[in-house]
């Protein structure tokens, strides 16, 4: 809010440091929670460090650091005096803090006029010179697309936002497994018993070849106290199935066309799945894609020393990492990166992967969304990355996330023990549409089924990122939605309460000049809700450069919370007060813009209505 003055600052800063010999460390400003006034401050701990460690200054780094915040303060005293810095109104130098402080009104003036200046782009950081790639929704193909993948794609398409808002270049990147043993089996199953009897519909025949799956692995399991017809049958099963693999391996030319059939089927399921989310992938790749270029791979890795060639013994390429990188305790172990048939392993496909992304996408950031079973692939992937050369190495990251299970239990696609996104979905909105039928039977018909879109959908990804990442989720279909507590819909709810409060007032706030003047006694409520307003910005840093969605989506809940409160303590619309009247206005466009920006880094969308 006070960018401008905080250069300023600086600049004095480093100025009274430079003609003094102080070694200054970077500045780090936080905000000071509001206690009459509002504020920021800076800490002189790690200069008197770094000065200490020069062999200058002389004194306890506590002390010394309360000196420079002394002297720091009667500069800025006098340039606040001269009008060189304005907006400040008091300095206070404490424990070796330099805290500024300003007056509420103006304060609460630069957080409402830059709310409603910016608009859509309230929050958005200042653009960075790196190029993140997130890679996220992808599914095993053929499989159908159920719940535990609709929190991979929320994630991932949630940190994208965030990244991209933040400042960053991004790419949304998507890494689908369209080949293995569990692919080709509903290809082997399709031809031999299925074909032809597929159903219409995009999702229908998604969700059958799912159920194909499922037929395929029972009639392929071993059972007890199986006759000898029934084992002589699943030999013969099996022995046509990996048959059909081996066709496709050496590029048959029908199983390869009928895989492309089935893959385009099981894409344009996703491909719709990703349009009702809203998610649009930049760069699609394909396991299938980097099998051969992985073994080219494997060779440059053993010319560079890196791996190890156990081949003429009857072994497998191998990477002794902790070895390799000087570790003595075991940490990422030994890896197969070829096995001694010549076939590829997922870790040699990612190895494949990061070195497209990095030569051929220039990609600065590289973030893996990937449930929490991957993390020492991954982190053997980045080590092996970074033997190989590549700097970017260092700034690979896994968003981990924990399991989607349900009431009874885990799910498994191999025994169709799935909860399928779309169906959820189906039902939430289903849900909304017969309470919006009953209370609002004042809305068309078609604007009631949008309006039950956007809060069904908005209560099923809200279930998804406010839990933390890291944690398992026990999938209740009731429970995600449920319109009470933390939710999707009741941050939804703030969004539309402001926007009635505009519209009963004529609009009267809208299209006025970005100026407004709180010179009066403000309310606790009102505070608080500017707070929580001159807050999203910095969230907005904080959460794309941790990485965590959830940091978002508690501030979106928090800000609703504030704004519910306002909502029924603090009278706008009958204030008498003309000048009051229409600061409040602008109070409640600054919170519904801030509440509709939120929710657009959450995927979610802001109903008019509800």
């Amino acid at each position: 809010m006070f960018e401008k003055e905080q250069e300023l600052i600086e600049k004095k800063i480093k100025e009274f440091c430079i003609s003094n010999d102080i070694p200054l460390a970077e500045l780090k400003w936080q905000p000071i929670p509001f206690s009459g006034e509002w504020g920021f401050a800076t800490s002189f701990f790690q200069t008197a460090a770094n000065e200490a460690r020069a062999g200058k200054g002389g004194k306890p780094i506590p002390q010394r650091a309360q000196e420079m915040a002394e002297q720091v303060k009667g500069i800025l005293r006098l340039a606040a005096q001269d009008g060189s810095v304005d907006g400040i109104s008091r300095i206070d130098a404490v424990k070796g803090y330099l805290n500024l402080y300003f007056s509420t009104a103006v304060y609460a003036s630069r957080v409402v006029d830059e709310v409603l200046a910016s608009s859509l782009d309230f929050g958005r950081g200042a653009k960075k010179n790196e190029r993140v790639m997130v890679e996220y929704a992808q599914p095993n193909m053929l499989h159908s697309f159920h719940i535990g993948h609709a929190r991979n794609t929320i994630l991932g398409e949630v940190l994208a936002r965030l990244v991209e808002f933040a400042g960053f270049e991004t790419i949304r990147a998507s890494y689908p497994g369209d080949i293995g043993l569990g692919v080709i089996t509903i290809v082997w199953a399709y031809d031999k018993f299925y074909k032809g009897l597929e159903p219409e519909g995009i999702h229908e025949r998604g969700q059958w070849l799912l159920k194909i799956y499922v037929e395929a692995t029972a009639m392929l399991e071993k059972k007890e106290n199986e006759t000898s017809e029934e084992t002589a049958q699943r030999e013969s099963y099996e022995t046509e199935r990996r048959d059909m693999y081996r066709k496709w391996d050496v590029g048959d030319t029908y199983v390869r066309e009928l895989w492309k059939t089935l893959l385009e089927w099981s894409m344009e399921e996703l491909r719709d799945i990703l349009r009702m989310l809203d998610a649009k992938i930049d760069v699609w790749f394909y396991e299938s894609e980097v099998d051969e270029p992985s073994k080219i791979i494997v060779d440059e890795l053993i010319a560079k020393g890196i791996a190890t060639d156990e081949r003429p013994q009857g072994g497998a390429v191998i990477v002794k990492i902790d070895e390799k990188l000087g570790l003595t305790k075991e940490k990422f172990r030994t890896n197969v990166i070829l096995r001694s048939d010549g076939t590829t392993l997922y870790l040699t496909k990612d190895l494949a992967l990061a070195k497209v992304k990095f030569e051929q996408y220039h990609v600065d950031r590289s973030i893996y969304v990937v449930d929490v079973r991957q993390s020492l692939h991954l982190q053997q992937a980045f080590a092996i990355l970074k033997l190989w050369g590549f700097p970017q190495a260092e700034k690979c990251h896994h968003l981990g996330y924990g399991f989607v299970s349900l009431p009874e239990g885990a799910m498994s696609a191999r025994r169709g023990r799935v909860v399928l996104f779309k169906n959820v979905a189906d039902e939430a909105v289903k849900r909304v549409l017969a309470v919006e039928s009953e209370k609002r039977g004042d809305i068309p018909e078609g604007e009631r089924e949008q309006i039950a879109n956007q809060i069904g959908l908005g209560a099923l990804v809200y279930s998804m990122l406010s839990v933390d990442n890291n944690k398992d989720i026990v999938f209740d279909i009731n429970e995600a939605l449920s319109f009470d507590g933390r939710t999707g819909p009741y941050i939804q709810n703030a969004f539309v309460r402001a926007n009635s409060i505009l519209k009963k007032s004529g609009n009267l706030a809208a299209g006025t000049q970005v100026n407004t003047s709180f010179n009066y006694e403000l309310t606790r409520h009102e505070i608080e809700l500017i707070e929580q307003i001159s807050r999203f910005p910095q969230t907005v840093e904080q959460a794309a450069n941790e990485y965590r969605p959830l940091v978002m989506a508690a501030y979106a809940y928090d800000l609703a919370n504030t704004f519910h409160s306002f909502y029924h303590a603090v009278n706008v619309l009958q204030t008498e007060d003309e000048k009051i009247r229409n600061a409040r206005l602008q109070l409640v466009m600054a919170a519904k813009q801030t509440i509709e920006n939120a929710l657009r880094l959450l995927d979610i969308q802001a109903p008019e209505v509800m």
